[in-house]
């Protein structure tokens, strides 16, 4: 694996760079909280319950008004790890996936724990927030990838025929390491998903959509983002059915005004590719962030997947002054994943004065260990 380059960061790129991180992780949050009390809902259910527009506002699912689910549970682990390889760097042991799987498993903890226990201090402070400490009905394929020590890997992936979209929906924080060469982010993104999502179709979709995060958070548009996605992903075998969603998407988008009947369309049946393309899709035509987002949720699909794949797209494009402040205001976490985004702002743009092989700063070290 490469490493971050070691750029020089002017403070207004600093700046810009916290926005888009804060923009993608918030709009991964929203997305999957506006679109998680529709999931298993048909679109006549949707609109006979919150009328012909479908839903247009955050609404109460299972475990309140702007829950969040495990896209997002997992999306703040996968930052936490990715924090941790690079503290860990500093020890001569460089192997992210590993990383990204102990974090991994720190989550499947707070699925079947009751709450942190404060003698493990080589968690580090993300998995002693007690509000993680709570199942949001986390998908079979993640707590099987996740129910033992063994890494699943591109060679003996974990559940070989699993197509679903949590593994996509996890992976936007790999986008964010803007210093990195996109075909190096393509790789983590797509090892670090066969760790619980091994069919080639979902895997592809997760480093596909890492791969638009990256440009997107680089500064480029989300057409050109797209291209670069399908760049990489051509000369891989098996990538067809992902590269082939991220065509129809950009195709759709020359039909006409988005209906829920075209989103339908492109998400079904539901798994990896379907869903990466509605988040495309919606971020390309949402006039603004609440309406791609509500366009993303409002369909008989994966609304909370869709929702926090479009999230993540639009908040690395606009940053977090896109996102719409009342919803924020009445997200579950925000504070959490405020800590969490600038704590990786800081790392990418100024580890080295947080740590080195000499001599490190004692509180980074007990919020990051690198046990």
């Amino acid at each position: 694996m490469g490493a971050t380059t070691g750029a020089i960061w002017g403070r207004t790129e600093q700046q810009d760079f916290r926005s888009r991180v804060r923009g993608t992780l918030l709009g991964v949050a929203v997305g999957d909280a506006l679109g998680a009390p529709l999931d298993g809902l048909s679109l006549e259910q949707i609109q006979q319950t919150h009328g012909p527009e479908g839903l247009v506002d955050l609404a109460a699912g299972p475990a309140g008004r702007g829950a969040i689910t495990q896209h997002t549970q997992l999306t703040l682990f996968s930052v936490d790890g990715l924090i941790r390889a690079q503290v860990r760097r500093d020890t001569g042991a460089w192997h992210p996936p590993s990383d990204l799987h102990r974090a991994y498993l720190r989550w499947a903890v707070t699925q079947r724990d009751w709450g942190p226990d404060e003698r493990r201090t080589e968690d580090g402070w993300l998995a002693r927030e007690e509000w993680l400490y709570s199942p949001r009905s986390p998908a079979r394929a993640c707590l099987l990838g996740l129910g033992d020590d063994t890494m699943g890997t591109l060679d003996a992936p974990k559940n070989p025929g699993e197509r679903g979209p949590e593994a996509a929906t996890r992976s936007a924080p790999f986008g964010l390491l803007v210093g990195w060469d996109p075909q190096l982010v393509l790789q983590l993104a797509i090892e670090c998903a066969a760790q619980t999502h091994g069919h080639p179709t979902a895997y592809f979709a997760a480093g596909a959509y890492a791969v638009i995060v990256h440009a997107l958070a680089r500064g480029e548009t989300l057409d050109a983002a797209v291209q670069r996605a399908l760049a990489l992903l051509a000369p891989r075998p098996e990538q067809q059915p992902v590269a082939e969603a991220l065509q129809r998407a950009l195709g759709t988008v020359r039909q006409g005004m988005p209906t829920p009947a075209r989103i339908e369309e492109l998400a079904a049946p539901g798994t990896a590719e379907g869903v990466l393309a509605v988040a495309v899709y919606c971020a390309l035509v949402g006039e603004d962030m609440r309406h791609g987002l509500c366009l993303a949720v409002n369909h008989g699909g994966p609304s909370g997947a869709a929702g926090a794949l479009t999230g993540g797209l639009l908040g690395a494009l606009h940053g977090e002054t896109a996102l719409p402040p009342a919803w924020l205001a009445e997200l579950e976490g925000r504070p959490t994943m405020l800590v969490l985004a600038d704590d990786f702002a800081m790392e990418m743009t100024q580890g080295p004065a947080l740590h080195s092989p000499t001599g490190s700063a004692p509180g980074w070290l007990a919020r990051y260990p690198r046990a």
